[in-house]
């Protein structure tokens, strides 16, 4: 009697050998035609789907029910296009020099397929090396044209190899630097605890050092004495009606008798600005009758 189909399936590159000949598996023109009852692969990237009793598991169980919400989980985190490319090459051990385009192509495209469901952003990043995978397995399939120099045509791999090796040089270093000793991570830093036993000592002080040290806070207290300046306020209109009341009953005033320089420079400068006020509008006349003569200051209307 033939084996149930799915239990005891060999792995991948091993045969079960069969008895009878209805129950051998189908042809490979009848696995490309037929097309097949379950979406799910017998196999993810050539490897055992799990470990049961410590057996690997090649195919699931056909009564095995995996509801529709249920919980994925991705063991394998990768931090872009290059470096899961790389995992697909490495896992399978193939060679980086001579990729096998077709078959790293469909399990690149099938675990952008299994991100894009879950996070359609996050698989935007990949599409783009989905599209160099497919545009260099397209042409390998084209007839290879030999140069005009007679020079072999390039490898259309050969950028994809430049850079999964230069991806794979800075990796190793990255790794490299990770295994050096980190503060914090690896070790700490010694740290002791000293209990303070010592009692501190102070100096014997009296009533000489006491009146001693006062007064040298009082000698550099006087140094630093500061002196305040009062602002008086001035009003140019109080001044001009000052300068007006003084020359009253006058015919002629001379310009400095004006002016009282005692009461300090604000005052004159207040005194001078009403007094250009004053002439500015017509109320009084600045007269000199030659140069270097005294200046004189007059009423420019006679009072009632």
């Amino acid at each position: 009697m033939a084996e149930a189909d799915g239990a005891g399936a060999p792995p991948p590159g091993e045969h079960a050998a069969s008895h009878t000949g209805h129950a051998a598996g189908p042809t490979p023109g009848e696995a490309l035609t037929t097309p097949a009852t379950d979406s799910t692969p017998d196999t993810v990237d050539g490897v055992a789907f799990a470990r049961l009793y410590g057996e690997p598991l090649f195919k699931l169980p056909q009564d095995l029910y995996i509801p529709p919400d249920a919980l994925e989980v991705f063991l394998e985190t990768f931090e872009g296009p290059l470096d899961l490319l790389l995992y697909l090459i490495r896992k399978q051990n193939f060679n980086v020099l001579d990729i096998p385009m077709a078959e790293v192509t469909t399990q690149y495209l099938g675990y952008v397929e299994q991100l894009r469901k879950t996070n359609l952003e996050l698989a935007a990043e990949y599409l783009l090396m989905a599209a160099m995978l497919i545009e260099i397995k397209s042409r390998m399939l084209l007839p290879v044209k030999k140069a005009d120099t007679g020079e072999e045509a390039e490898d259309p791999r050969a950028e994809l190899v430049r850079r999964l090796l230069e991806y794979e040089q800075m990796k190793l270093a990255a790794q490299r630097l990770d295994q050096l000793p980190q503060l914090g991570r690896d070790f700490l830093r010694a740290e002791v605890y000293i209990e303070q036993s010592i009692t501190p000592r102070f100096p014997d002080v009296n009533s000489n050092d006491l009146r001693a040290a006062w007064a040298d806070v009082i000698k550099r207290a006087r140094l630093v004495q500061h002196h305040k300046i009062s602002r008086e306020e001035l009003s140019v209109r109080e001044h001009m009606s000052l300068i007006l009341r003084r020359l009253q009953g006058e015919r002629f005033m001379e310009f400095s008798e004006l002016f009282d320089v005692t009461r300090g420079v604000p005052v004159v400068v207040v005194n001078f600005i009403a007094m250009l006020e004053l002439s500015r509008e017509s109320l009084i006349e600045i007269t000199q009758p030659e140069p270097f003569a005294p200046i004189y200051v007059r009423l420019a209307y006679l009072p009632a």
